[in-house]
């Protein structure tokens, strides 16, 4: 079944939900080692896989989320965990949002901004980053160039299979690009972890291969315990 006005209703909508179960890895290394409890916003949540993570750490979030399937995903799985007082969703274009500064503990942006104009991703990024408070953690990934769906090289030459949902992407960030806003003294970031690579994904569809670049960052000045992921040299439980 698909829906002209949610282009992911099919995928969120199967019985195996497109993109699983497992909070993205830095997200669930960051919750695991540094905890929640605060206020926690998720763009672009899709079906709930951060959503959850979050609201089970302590944190009451928000999801916004064009898609109504995928909302509608999200509740089920928090009432199904008994978090279903922690979550609120939200059905909109992440690009209208208010986004107060110092309103939020934690704020998750997974494929977001590289599913909108370029223009616009720049906008949102600055008012994301004045969202966190000063203990805040920010988790962002994009697309990058490198993904086989990139109209830009390297990735438009590679033969690799492309995702389902490719088409969604419309903005695929440049080398060091998420670094470089990321670093810029506007953006009041502590840069914990950062990388770009090529990773399979068999969450949804045949299988295929994507380029990403993966950011966690706190708000400047914020030193959270945190040992890397995974974890390296944390203290001895002895």
């Amino acid at each position: 079944m698909t829906q002209p006005s949610d282009p992911f209703f099919e995928p969120y909508d199967r019985d195996e939900i497109a993109y699983g179960d497992a909070p993205t890895a830095a997200v669930a290394a960051f919750l695991d080692q540094v905890g929640g409890g605060g206020r926690a916003l998720d763009l672009g949540a899709g079906a709930g896989r951060d959503t959850v993570a979050l609201a089970a750490a302590g944190y009451d979030v928000t999801a916004v989320d064009l898609s109504r399937r995928g909302l509608d995903r999200i509740q089920e799985r928090a009432a199904a965990v008994g978090l279903a007082d922690r979550v609120v969703t939200k059905q909109g274009d992440v690009r209208e949002l208010s986004l107060p500064a110092k309103t939020y503990d934690a704020i998750v942006a997974t494929t977001v901004l590289d599913h909108i104009p370029a223009a616009d991703a720049s906008v949102l990024w600055d008012k994301m980053t004045r969202a966190l408070t000063d203990r805040g953690m920010l988790f962002v990934e994009v697309h990058t160039t490198e993904d086989p769906g990139s109209d830009q090289s390297p990735g438009r030459e590679s033969q690799a299979p492309v995702s389902e949902t490719a088409g969604a992407v419309i903005n695929y960030f440049k080398p060091n690009q998420l670094a470089s806003w990321a670093v810029q003294s506007e953006s009041q970031l502590r840069v914990l972890r950062y990388e770009e690579r090529q990773e399979w994904d068999y969450t949804h569809g045949p299988e295929h291969l994507h380029g990403k670049a993966i950011l966690l960052a706190v708000h400047a000045g914020s030193f959270p315990a945190w040992h890397g992921q995974p974890a390296a040299f944390p203290r001895s439980g002895t």
